[in-house]
């Protein structure tokens, strides 16, 4: 089992789709269930190991840095795109010094699924192989998500390789907005506003992208229909959620 004590957040973009919660607000500042986005996969990662997380701010980054500076549980280290948005690629390769050249993760923050007991990103870590695979994906069934619109993203094979959908019209799994990958395969990309897309369409003609099946109930916070969504989730399971 690899063990993975770093993580980055993706925390920079505009959350033009959330408007107007996002108005006075960055996206990983609103809260759902009790707790901000951000809070919410801080607290998952702390609880599986991680103790150290970069998260990369732009919109209304002063907010974003104050509200960090209120954990204790856990170090955070800012790197900073106010001077340009460089995206979920970009914003990866600006912050590799950041992040060392072992393992780390990267997670979306408008992701979220039930706290008590998981171990989502343990079993990553345990399902993840440095010497196979250039990144690993979380992946969640289209059968048990909620707030995500689309026709699904990926097909996984019996080997743990991941195919995107194509041409096809659906796919049986979505990303759930984590991947575990690690500096020495990215680089030589250049920091420049791209998508993480990019680097994982490479590694996949590579037969180095691979991919692993949550087993929450993934839960997509994109929108304020999303957010209403999610909240009456958890708020049938009960405090602590």
């Amino acid at each position: 089992m690899t063990k993975i004590t770093t993580a980055m957040l993706l925390a920079a973009g505009l959350g033009t789709r959330m408007k107007p919660l996002t108005d006075t607000r960055p996206k990983p500042l609103i809260e759902v269930g009790g707790r901000t986005l951000a809070d919410r996969v801080l607290d998952k990662l702390v609880a599986q190991g991680v103790t150290r997380a970069v998260v990369n701010v732009h919109y209304l980054a002063e907010q974003m840095i104050a509200h960090l500076k209120t954990r204790k549980d856990i170090e955070i280290v800012i790197s900073d795109e106010r001077a340009v948005l460089l995206e979920t690629g970009g914003g990866v390769i600006q912050a590799l010094p950041l992040l060392g050249d072992d393992p780390f993760f990267v997670i979306n923050t408008d992701v979220t699924w039930a706290t008590p007991g998981d171990a989502t990103f343990l079993k990553m870590a345990e399902a993840y192989d440095p010497n196979e695979m250039d990144a690993l994906l979380l992946l969640a069934d289209m059968g048990a998500t909620l707030g995500f619109k689309g026709p699904g993203d990926f097909f996984l094979g019996h080997d743990g390789h991941v195919q995107r959908r194509g041409d096809k019209s659906s796919a049986p799994y979505v990303f759930a907005g984590a991947h575990i990958t690690h500096a020495g395969v990215l680089r030589d990309y250049e920091v420049k506003p791209f998508s993480a897309n990019i680097y994982w369409n490479a590694m996949g003609r590579a037969g180095r992208l691979y991919g692993t099946v949550m087993s929450p109930f993934w839960m997509h916070v994109g929108d304020p229909a999303g957010r209403d969504e999610a909240e009456a989730r958890l708020n049938t399971m009960g405090p602590g959620s």
